[in-house]
């Protein structure tokens, strides 16, 4: 009996310390996310790089002289912070360039022209001169499905499906709606037409058209694909009841050039514990033409340069190995993020977590997650010491496009969720500059992916 008291007395007293090393533990990890907060909101230099990225460079369409200067720059902002590694991934790229400035008309009653603001498609063909024809507008793939041929050959399709107003998150609205966007010229071509015309992704009334990757189908026509302002859609809706008949004429002048060697850029701090254990920060270089590409994604660019310098301000490296990687071409096919999972598979690397910030750098309020139960639980226990910063909210459905292809390689795909109300406003516009931006929106963002990789790397998945 005297030997039982005694284990018994052994085993209270070494739950006790237990429990108390658990709670210290997790005491040590609230000071470091506080740390992280401390640090950036008064020294994050964020304000001067998107100054640099967006003034300085401007936009960087892959393949431009502007996204090889973004690699340049992003790789000596890394390589100054001192990482164990910084070096370059070759990627192979497509090249698109718009050329002259599109111009768009509308032939209304009495021949006069009223003139329609228009963004050719990422992608898309010239109209090899002046390009004029009737319209048939739709707006659901039903209503195209039902046309017989003869009422679509040689003219435009018009799809004029507008993103949903009803939807409290606007992200969710865009996703319903981009597929007239990336298919419409498909389908449309399907049925004879000679051009496709998308109402722009955003639930703003102006004049201003928002571009965006498109695609074409081996076998199908390839014919040239444009988006409207809603302003300018609305206006052709309106003059196409009083004139079924009236003529779209367009002229653009892009073009496809052969695909160019890029880069990748990857920085990487080496784990203390796991070496051989990654979890990875990124975002993307490359952005549209128009515009300055601040909130798609230099947002994401300085947020992932942060992170970085927050990791460098700790006494200890992580447990883990964190990489910090910069995709070249996301906006047309996410060849970066393709050839970054394609080597990580052939090194038969172990990949904890990939994380992405690509959702426009306004207010953070959480975390976008795919993967098994098991870890997307664990990771979901996290939102309560951010919740505090605003920030615990971790829904389903990763909205990172450079991870998708991580998907079978990493355990957990992880997405900055930020406050959409106002991205689709400029979103892939000339309206995406640097003052749309707020500076502490974009550093609290940079903090929370910070967090959620110091987390991963200290406890696991």
């Amino acid at each position: 009996m005297r030997h039982m008291k005694y284990w018994i007395c052994v085993a209270a007293v070494f739950l006790l310390f237990k429990n108390l090393s658990a709670q210290t533990t997790h005491e040590d990890k609230k000071a470091t996310i506080a740390h992280f907060f401390n640090q950036s909101l008064t020294n994050a230099p964020i304000p001067a790089h998107l100054h640099d990225l967006t003034k300085q460079i401007g936009h960087r369409i892959s393949g431009s002289p502007q996204a090889e200067a973004a690699v340049h720059w992003i790789k000596m902002q890394l390589e100054a912070l001192r990482p164990d590694s910084v070096y370059l991934q070759a990627v192979n790229i497509p090249v698109w360039k718009r050329g002259p400035k599109e111009k768009a008309f509308i032939q209304t009653a009495g021949h006069s022209l009223q003139q329609m603001q228009v963004l050719a498609l990422g992608g898309s063909v010239a109209t090899k001169g002046t390009l004029r024809a009737e319209v048939v507008e739709v707006k659901s793939w039903a209503e195209l499905s039902a046309l017989p041929a003869d009422k679509v050959k040689g003219k435009f399709v018009f799809y004029n499906r507008a993103m949903d107003p009803t939807k409290i998150d606007p992200f969710e609205a865009y996703l319903e709606a981009v597929d007239q966007r990336s298919i419409g010229a498909i389908e449309a071509a399907k049925k004879g037409a000679v051009g496709a015309l998308v109402r722009s992704l955003t639930l703003a009334k102006d004049y201003y058209p928002h571009t965006g990757a498109m695609q074409y189908a081996n076998g199908i026509s390839k014919i040239p694909a444009a988006a409207l302002g809603t302003r300018s859609a609305d206006l052709l809706s309106q003059k196409l009841k009083d004139n079924p008949t009236l003529r779209f004429s367009l002229e653009m002048h892009c073009s496809t050039l052969p695909a160019i060697v890029s880069n990748n850029v990857i920085a990487e701090i080496t784990g203390a514990e796991f070496p051989d254990e990654f979890i990875t920060i990124g975002a993307h270089i490359d952005s549209w033409d128009v515009g300055e590409g601040a909130s798609d994604d230099a947002t994401g660019i300085v947020q992932t340069i942060e992170a970085l310098r927050l990791f460098k301000t700790l006494a200890s490296k992580p447990k883990r190995s964190i990489r910090f990687i910069f995709y070249m071409n996301e906006e047309s096919g996410a060849h970066g993020g393709s050839k970054y999972a394609s080597a990580a598979r052939e090194n038969e690397e172990k990949h904890l977590a990939s994380i992405e910030s690509d959702a426009g750098g306004f207010q953070p309020v959480g975390f976008r997650i795919d993967g098994d139960p098991q870890p997307v639980d664990q990771i979901t226990a996290y939102s309560s010491l951010l919740s505090q910063y605003g920030m615990g909210r971790i829904l389903p459905k990763h909205r990172g496009v450079d991870i998708v292809a991580m998907k079978d390689l990493s355990k957990v795909l992880l997405s900055l969720d930020c406050e959409s109300h106002r991205l689709f406003d400029i979103h892939h516009s000339e309206l995406d500059t640097l003052d749309k931006l707020n500076y502490r929106e974009v550093t609290l963002g940079a903090v929370a992916m910070t967090v959620m990789a110091f987390l991963i790397s200290e406890y696991g998945l």
